[in-house]
Formats: C-alpha cells, sequence, structure tokens
C-alpha cells in the first residue's frame, strides 16, 4: 500500500505534519494580549485597558480575533489580524464581499446579516479588520449547548440563505462554468497538499476531476451569491428564538458561484458536528452508498436546491461542496495541508472513494 505521507526532507517539516491543527494559545498569550492592545489604541482614540479585550484567540486560518468592547457611544467591535499574507488575502476578499453586498438593493432586510465593517486596514504595518458585532452567539455553540433545537436550527439557516440566493441567483446551463468551478479548487489541492499530486494521490484528483465534469455537464444549476463556507460556525443566531441574526466569515464568498453548496455544506457539517465524524469520512459515505442520508435530504427540502434523488450521480454536488470547503482551508492557512491528521481524515477518504468506482 502506498504511504499516504512520503518522508519530508527535513525533520522540522516532518514534526510540524503531525502537530495539532489548532494552534495552543496559552504560551503566546502574553505577547498576544499586548498586540491586541496595540490594535485597540490604533480604533479608539482613548487608551484601552486589557480589561476591555475579551474572547482573544488565535484562529487555524492564522487570525488573531478578539472583541473589543465599546464606551459611549462606540459599538463593540470584532478585531481581525492576519498573521500571514495567506490570512490578509483572505481578509481582504471578505471585506470585499461585504462591501459589495451591503449595497446589493436586491437584498433589502437581508443585509441585516452583514457585518458591518467599520475598518479594513490591511496595507498598514499592523493590519487589521475591524467589524461591528452582531448580535446573538454561533451556530455550534448553540447546539453544543442544545442540540435537540438542531432541526430548528437548520430549518432557520438553510432558509435564510435560500433567500440570499433567490434574491441574486439565475437558473442557467452550467457547462460552461464548469472549469472556474473545478480547475482553480484542484489546483490548490495540487500545490499545497502533496499526497494529491503523487502517484495514488494524483490519479485520484484527476478521477474527482472526471467524474465532476461528467456529471455537471448539461446541468440546470441556480448561479447566485455563494458564501462558499456556510457551516453553523459561520452563523449567529437569537439563542431563545433559534433564529438567524448573522452570517460572517465572506472570504470564500463569490456572485456567481454554484449556490446549492451553501446548504450541502451546511448539512454536511452539521452530521460531522452532531457525530464527531471527519467531513472527509462523511463525504466519502455519499459516495460509496451514491445518496445522502435521508434526514439530510430532508433537510435539504427546506432550501432552494436541486433534489438530491432526482440527480443522475447524486454524489456530483456533494463532491462539489467538499472540492470548494477543503479548498477553501487549504488556500486560508498552511496548517491543513500540512497537517497529516487534517488530511487524512478530510481529503484521502473522498479521494480514495472516488479512485475506487
Amino acid at each position: 500500500m502506498e504511504d499516504a505521507f512520503p518522508l519530508a526532507n527535513t525533520w522540522g517539516s516532518r514534526f510540524r505534519g503531525l502537530l495539532p491543527i489548532r494552534p495552543r494559545g496559552l504560551l503566546t498569550l502574553p505577547a498576544d494580549l499586548l498586540t491586541a492592545r496595540r490594535l485597540a489604541n490604533r480604533l479608539r482614540a482613548d487608551t484601552v485597558g486589557f480589561r476591555e479585550l475579551h474572547r482573544l484567540e488565535r484562529t487555524v486560518s492564522d487570525l488573531l480575533v478578539f472583541q473589543l468592547e465599546g464606551k459611549a457611544m462606540q459599538p463593540p467591535l470584532v478585531v481581525k489580524h492576519p498573521r500571514s499574507s495567506r490570512a490578509a488575502t483572505s481578509l481582504a476578499l471578505g471585506c470585499e464581499a461585504v462591501r459589495v453586498l451591503t449595497r446589493d438593493d436586491r437584498l433589502e432586510e437581508w443585509r441585516r446579516l452583514l457585518p458591518p465593517v467599520e475598518a479594513c486596514r490591511l496595507q498598514e504595518r499592523l493590519p487589521l479588520v475591524a467589524e461591528g458585532r452582531l448580535p446573538g452567539v454561533e451556530g455550534d455553540a448553540l447546539l453544543r449547548r442544545s442540540p435537540g433545537r438542531t432541526r430548528l436550527v437548520a430549518v432557520s439557516a438553510l432558509r435564510a440563505v435560500g433567500d440570499l440566493h433567490r434574491a441574486t441567483g439565475r437558473t442557467e446551463s452550467v457547462t460552461g462554468r464548469i472549469r472556474e468551478w473545478v480547475d482553480p479548487q484542484l489546483s490548490v489541492l495540487a500545490e499545497e497538499i502533496r499526497w494529491c499530486r503523487e502517484g495514488r494521490g494524483a490519479a485520484a484528483t484527476e478521477a474527482l476531476r472526471e467524474r465532476l465534469v461528467r456529471g455537471l455537464a448539461g446541468r440546470t444549476l441556480t448561479v447566485a451569491w455563494t458564501h462558499g463556507d456556510f457551516h453553523p460556525g459561520n452563523i449567529l443566531l437569537n439563542e431563545k428564538h433559534g433564529t438567524i441574526t448573522g452570517v460572517i466569515d465572506w472570504a470564500n464568498a463569490r456572485p456567481d458561484g454554484p449556490c446549492a453548496i451553501d446548504s450541502y455544506i451546511f448539512v454536511l457539517t452539521l452530521r460531522h458536528q452532531r457525530g464527531g465524524r471527519q467531513l472527509g469520512r462523511i463525504v466519502a459515505d455519499v459516495v460509496r452508498r451514491g445518496s445522502l442520508l435521508p434526514e439530510d435530504r430532508r433537510l435539504l427540502a427546506e432550501a432552494d436546491v436541486p433534489p438530491p434523488d432526482e440527480d443522475p450521480d447524486a454524489a456530483v454536488l456533494p463532491l462539489l461542496t467538499w472540492l470548494w470547503h477543503v479548498a477553501g482551508n487549504v488556500a486560508k492557512s498552511a496548517r491543513y495541508g500540512r497537517s497529516h491528521r487534517w488530511v487524512a481524515g478530510n481529503v484521502m477518504p473522498v479521494l480514495q472513494e472516488v479512485a475506487g468506482r
């Protein structure tokens, strides 16, 4: 059997691949607090104290994020500081997407779900983005505390993103869009994940491309503003009623995407959160069965997506969804592509299942 992770050239590369993908913030906390205070003082005319900085964390996507409490007439802010050029690029893309959507009159009341960008200073020596803090609690946190509210939350989220798609979308034949929807994402995997560009991994990646091209050719889908990473962690909810109050992290958004993937990624990541299995293994099961689970199909009925039972290949949209998700992750941060555990759980199972059919 081919080694999934060929020996790297240096011990340092091999060691980094075994480290946990999530940053350990305890050792860096003193330095991070000082950086956060410097960032906050650039946003406020008066001196900011450490007590005004809350929920400080380093994210997987190379961001230092914290909440800055409001004073007097000043609104509370969510401040993001990129710690790599990739993270800065992602923040710039997200700011631009929110800027365009905020000015889109077709969205009307939907625009209240967008985070107001108060500052986007990414060319400065200490770059930052500051967003007005939307009301509500993160969807994944709410579901961990109240798993019995899963369906209520899912229906609220799927209907909300469906409203975005209906307001900005149009139905068209997508044959001419296949290359822009598939090839750049596959290129990212090959560039960032060594296994995907050598031996069986490269062959499996090509098998995925062929299956997606074959399955999408001649299809008619809704093309619309697509969030691109619409999972429970990127929505905010009213804790009492479970209704959606905000949608955050627009770095992967685009105005002419295959918007059905927003609903599919929400349903698939919801299953990941409830069961604890890696997303790649969940999608590999979909490919193996040739369909989503009945419960997931019923949830998708709440959204504006093609009925999966009517597709000649019901795994095509889940595969396209998975591809956009993993390509978006590895583009945001090198942590993903160099993590042996993440690749083994989220990338290899899908590609190996596709290659085996």
